[in-house]
C-alpha cells in the first residue's frame, strides 16, 4: 500500500537573505587619527544616528558639537542623510571636526533681544549715573522721545515673542562664542542710540511732526510686513521638519514682496530701521541701520544662491533683498 503513494519531498525552508551592515571609520579631519570604529551599522542609519553612536565613545563631543564630512575639507553632512545613499562602500570613512561648545538658537535670540529692550529703558528713565544728578528720573519734554521709546520697545518685544512662538529653526544650536559677538553688537548699539535719543540736550527732527508721522508710518508698515513674512515662512515648514520649499506670496498683501525678492523679511527689517532713523534723526541709529543692512544683504545673497542651487524652478525675477538691484 505504501508503494502506491509517491514519496513526499521534504519541505525546504526559505533562505534568509543576508543582512548587509556597514562599517564606519571616523578620523580626525586635521590629524587623520582614528577616533572611532563603528561595526555593524545598519544601512538605513542616518548621520544623526552615527553622531549618537560616536558620542557614546566620546561623550565630550555631543551630537550638536560634531561635524561629519566625507572629505576633510568638504561640507558637513546633514543629519538626515542616510548612510546607504552616501557615495561610500560598505566600509565608510568619515572625517570629524569639533564645532566647539554649542548653545541653542532660542537662548541666543532671547539674550540678544532682551538686552537692547532693558538697556534702552534705563536711558529712557534716566537712571542715576547716566546724565548727572539733576536729570535723574526726569522725563523728556519732546514727544518724539517717548514715541521712539515705544517703537524701540515694540520692535524688541515683537522679536522676543516671535522667537518663542513663530520661528522654526533648521539648526538647533550655534557656537557659544557667537552669543558674545551678537550681544556686543545689539547691546552696544542700543546703549549708543539710547544715550543720544534720551539725552536732555536732544533736539527733535528738523521738520517736526510731519517728519515724525511719516517715519512712524514707515516703521509700522515694515514691522507688519516683517511679521507677515515670518508667519509665512513658519507655515512653509511643518513642526519638527527640516524640509525646504520655495516661499510664494499668500493672500496677505505683505507677502507679495516674495514676487521680487528672496528675503523680504530682511527688506522689511531694513525699512523699519530707516523709518526709526528718520523719526529720531540720530546718527547712531543711521549707523546701526547701515551696518544691519550690510549684514542682512550678505545673508540674503547667501540664501538666494542656496535657493538657486536647490530649486531648478526658482523664480528668476527675484533679487536677494532689494528688487531689481541687490
Amino acid at each position: 500500500v505504501l508503494g502506491l503513494w509517491p514519496p513526499v519531498a521534504p519541505s525546504r525552508r526559505p533562505k534568509r537573505s543576508a543582512v548587509l551592515f556597514f562599517e564606519v571609520e571616523i578620523l580626525d579631519a586635521r590629524t587623520r587619527d582614528k577616533l572611532c570604529f563603528l561595526d555593524k551599522v545598519e544601512p538605513q542609519a542616518t548621520v544623526a544616528d552615527i553622531k549618537n553612536l560616536f558620542s557614546k565613545a566620546h561623550p565630550q563631543w555631543y551630537p550638536a558639537r560634531q561635524s561629519l564630512r566625507l572629505d576633510p575639507k568638504g561640507r558637513s553632512l546633514k543629519d538626515e542623510d542616510v548612510l546607504q545613499s552616501l557615495p561610500v562602500g560598505t566600509t565608510a570613512t568619515l572625517y570629524f571636526r569639533d564645532l566647539g561648545a554649542q548653545i541653542s538658537w532660542v537662548t541666543v535670540f532671547l539674550t540678544e533681544y532682551a538686552g537692547p529692550l532693558l538697556i534702552y529703558l534705563l536711558f529712557y528713565f534716566r537712571v542715576p549715573f547716566l546724565y548727572g544728578p539733576r536729570y535723574d528720573f526726569t522725563a523728556s519734554r519732546h514727544r518724539v522721545v517717548h514715541l521712539a521709546c515705544c517703537c524701540h520697545s515694540f520692535h524688541y518685544v515683537k522679536r522676543l515673542l516671535e522667537t518663542l512662538f513663530v520661528h522654526r529653526f533648521s539648526h538647533g544650536t550655534m557656537p557659544l562664542r557667537n552669543i558674545f559677538k551678537n550681544c556686543t553688537y545689539y547691546w552696544g548699539f542700543a546703549a549708543w542710540m539710547a544715550y543720544y535719543i534720551n539725552h536732555p540736550l536732544y533736539t527733535p527732527p528738523a521738520y517736526g511732526d510731519e517728519q515724525v508721522k511719516l517715519a512712524l508710518a514707515v516703521f509700522l508698515f515694515c514691522q507688519l510686513g516683517n511679521f507677515s513674512i515670518h508667519v509665512a515662512l513658519r507655515n512653509l515648514r511643518p513642526a519638527g521638519s527640516k524640509t525646504r520649499k520655495i516661499p510664494y506670496p499668500t493672500r496677505n498683501p505683505f507677502t507679495w514682496l516674495f514676487l521680487l525678492v528672496s528675503c523680504p523679511n530682511y527688506t522689511y527689517e531694513v525699512g523699519s530701521w530707516i523709518g526709526f532713523t528718520i523719526m529720531t534723526q540720530c546718527l547712531p541709529v543711521a549707523l546701526f541701520s547701515l551696518v544691519g543692512f550690510v549684514q542682512m544683504a550678505i545673508w540674503a545673497q547667501g540664501k538666494h544662491r542656496s535657493y538657486l542651487r536647490e530649486f531648478r524652478d526658482y523664480p528668476p525675477l527675484r533679487s536677494p533683498i532689494i528688487p531689481f538691484l541687490l
